[in-house]
């Protein structure tokens, strides 16, 4: 009887996590690859329709500019993010007074709601009574509003957004990296006589390698899928400058305005979409995945 209930207790311990996984991800994921090929506008009947969706979607030239939007959103927010995020890392790893303090601080903006801080950037960025423009003209930077949500500085403001609210995060997994490393190492460098920019190229990097690939990983899957703080503030404007895959995905199950793209429900269409997109975040991420092994070899 003992040894029945050993046996069960994995299969107990396991069963809320697994019951959601099915009923939260591969319910809905299944249920998204058979509307693929209906024309369905979430409600009344729906229409098989076979390739037609990926026909119209080879065409949207909306679609493949949201593309070409996310690909700059997610580079600029990773080149931006990731050094950064090192930098405090290493700087609060050191003995700072106060670094405890200094690390809760960075890492605030990660536990903070995204709606809430993309009303809090929009007073700040506000092309006309913006926090940033007031004190820009106040000091003589500048003799005219900026809008920064405009089709000149949209894209720009949203990675700068993106950064704010990421680097705590990653700054948080490369301390745990950091910690990882032994103190002989450096202690050993400094008896060779290296100095800290030294000990930075030559020690931390390399070390933190399998750290760093974990992080660029995440970085990316994580900067190809964000869409919130967009929507929030531009809803993809204007003009289509900041409208990325999956908030065009978003739009087509869930229209939020007759400005940004969509203004009656697609479901079917929509799923088409949301599963290309997908293909695409998973080709950048074997793109990663072959690059990063290719270098791997070449180090050793």
């Amino acid at each position: 009887m003992m040894k029945r209930k050993h046996a069960l207790a994995p299969y107990i311990l396991t069963f809320p996590s697994l019951f959601l996984t099915l009923v939260l991800s591969i319910y809905p994921l299944g249920w998204a690859m058979r509307y693929m090929f209906y024309s369905y506008p979430g409600y009344g009947a729906k229409t098989f329709n076979g390739l037609d969706n990926f026909r119209r979607l080879y065409e949207d030239e909306t679609y493949w500019q949201s593309v070409i939007n996310t690909l700059v959103y997610a580079g600029g927010k990773i080149i931006l993010t990731l050094p950064i995020a090192l930098v405090l890392a290493v700087i609060l790893n050191g003995a700072l007074r106060g670094r405890h303090l200094f690390r809760a601080i960075y890492f605030l903006p990660t536990v903070i709601s995204t709606a809430v801080m993309s009303v809090v950037f929009y007073v700040i960025f506000n092309s006309y009574n913006g926090i940033l423009n007031q004190y820009l003209v106040k000091y003589g930077i500048i003799h005219s509003n900026i809008d920064w949500l405009g089709t000149k500085f949209a894209m720009l403001t949203m990675i700068i957004i993106a950064v704010w609210g990421a680097i705590g995060n990653y700054m948080l997994l490369f301390l745990a990296g950091l910690q990882n490393i032994p103190q002989d190492v450096y202690e050993s460098a400094a008896i060779d006589g290296a100095n800290g920019w030294k000990k930075f190229i030559y020690i931390t990097v390399p070390m933190l390698g399998p750290v760093l690939q974990m992080i660029v990983l995440l970085a990316i899957t994580a900067a190809l899928k964000g869409y919130e703080s967009i929507m929030v503030l531009t809803e993809g404007g204007p003009i289509g400058k900041t409208e990325v895959m999956y908030l065009y995905v978003y739009k087509l199950f869930f229209p939020i305005s007759s400005a940004g793209g969509a203004v009656q429900q697609q479901i079917g269409y929509g799923s088409a979409v949301g599963f290309v997109s997908a293909l695409i975040v998973g080709v950048v991420t074997l793109g990663y995945f072959y690059l990063s092994k290719r270098l791997n070899q070449i180090n050793e």
